[in-house]
């Protein structure tokens, strides 16, 4: 689990396994290799050659799935997920997969994403006498996968689709069969990948390298497929370029163990580290990365720069999502519980200290002065990413834009309120060359202001301004 305390948190991961025997309990191990991408709540559903049978909670994927849970969960065909809720409330309601039972017969479905006309057409939904059982956008391509006046379920499914705007990487259980799907700019990662005769498919590859499944390609932005045993069969074929590939995947989300949009994800951290470093140079004696997101970044600042990269901050890994609070205050007491500096290394020093991106600013604000108390001389913080200007609509949970620190500070400011002894950004130019993927195929909004599909919020907002 990534534990920045004012950092974007992570969106969902997806899970599925086609013609295995016990495909849930492939996707409970699938799922735990994308805990990184929620751990607000999991669920798997699975068909047990009569019906769709799910089980859903509130936690960790090893806390929910004990192995009587996973029993109760037979059959070959399998789907999962892990959520972070970046649409609807943090609520059981809204764990993954929804399942209901259509006039196509039953269905699940785990999506990660975000509609960004799904206020509008919920509310036509409802006006046509539709009843919502959860506060989630993905409730609202089941209704639309529902109403369709259709002979099939994929039929149904494509209706759907048709419908709705934004980002959606989701993966559909009807019966025996899975239907894959991905927006047509391709915003949140999909992978296709083989087990011995059976199916997989995951947010990321980790997912893969856990179970030993073999990655065959990823699913093509605005490509629809059915999955059943042995068969694939394209239903809707992939869109051309331009993309909208979300560049936070690399800078922070995703495993740096994966492959994200054709790249090992590691690799670009530290290529975006070696830039970072000859854009915004420092001169100092060490470099310490925050764990665990900054340290690729800071080991390529370090290659680059000559400096030696140190770990001079070391994270309590056995930190859950809650834990008591000393009544006595304690200062910084949040960051102090999950990071330690090693004041050997530290103390004296001139410290370089990297990190993939600044949010609020208040956790690097505390790291500075963890340091500093450490005895760090100087800390020159340095950033693997442009400035944070504007929130997410595609499927990240992100502050509203009056908490974003670079949209009320400049970069001088910044550095004062977090205490540091310079503050230096990789330029968005800098950050996209170090993707092999062209510069127009990624989502750039956060860091930009340019959005590819204009959500129903940034439309009300720009109105205003006008």
């Amino acid at each position: 689990m990534r534990w920045k305390l004012d950092a974007f948190r992570e969106e969902c991961g997806v899970c599925a396994v086609v013609g295995a025997a016990d495909a849930a309990n492939l996707v409970y191990l699938g799922l735990y290799a994308l805990q990184h991408r929620g751990q607000e709540s999991a669920g798997i559903a699975s068909f047990d050659g009569k019906g769709i049978r799910v089980h859903r909670a509130m936690g960790y994927v090893a806390d929910i799935f004990s192995r009587e849970v996973l029993a109760s969960l037979p059959g070959e065909v399998a789907i999962g997920h892990v959520r972070y809720s970046t649409a609807g409330d943090s609520a059981l309601a809204n764990a993954q997969p929804l399942v209901v039972n259509t006039q196509h017969g039953p269905l699940g479905v785990a999506h990660n994403g975000n509609l960004v006309n799904a206020g509008a057409l919920r509310r036509r939904l409802e006006r046509e006498g539709a009843i919502f059982q959860s506060t989630s956008d993905t409730e609202v391509i089941l209704h639309l996968a529902a109403r369709a006046q259709t002979a099939g379920v994929e039929e149904a499914l494509l209706q759907a689709l048709a419908q709705v705007q934004g980002a959606y990487s989701l993966v559909v259980l009807s019966r025996d069969r899975v239907v894959v799907a991905r927006d047509e700019l391709g915003f949140r990662p999909l992978v296709l990948g083989k087990l011995e005769r059976a199916w997989v498919v995951a947010s990321e590859t980790c997912a893969f390298d856990l179970l030993g499944a073999e990655l065959v390609r990823e699913v093509a932005p605005g490509e629809v497929l059915l999955l059943a045993r042995e068969q694939l069969q394209v239903l809707r074929p992939p869109s051309p370029p331009p993309y909208a590939h979300c560049v936070f995947e690399h800078v922070y989300f995703a495993r740096p163990d994966s492959q994200v949009f054709g790249e090992d994800v590691g690799v670009v951290r530290q290529r975006m580290g070696e830039r970072l470093a000859l854009e915004q140079p420092a001169a100092a004696d060490v470099v310490v990365g925050v764990p665990d997101s900054g340290i690729p970044a800071a080991l390529g600042y370090a290659r680059f720069s000559g400096l030696p990269f140190v770990l001079g901050l070391v994270r309590n890994h056995y930190v859950g999502r809650t834990f008591i609070e000393p009544k006595q205050s304690i200062r910084h007491f949040g960051v102090k519980v999950k990071l330690n500096p090693v004041k050997a290394l530290v103390a004296g020093k001139r410290v370089v200290l990297v990190d993939d991106s600044i949010v609020r600013g208040t956790t690097s604000r505390k790291i500075v002065t963890m340091l500093k108390a450490a005895g760090a001389s100087e800390v020159h913080l340095r950033i693997s990413s442009p400035p944070t200007l504007g929130p997410c609509y595609y499927g990240i949970d992100t502050p509203e834009r009056r908490e974003l620190i670079a949209c009320s500070k400049s970069v001088e400011e910044i550095r004062a309120f977090v205490g540091a002894d310079s503050l230096g950004y990789l330029s968005e130019e800098g950050m996209l060359a170090c993707l092999a993927t062209p510069s127009r195929n990624f989502c750039t909004a956060c860091f930009s202001g340019r959005y590819p599909v204009l959500a129903e919020e940034e439309a009300a907002l720009a109105k205003t301004e006008r």
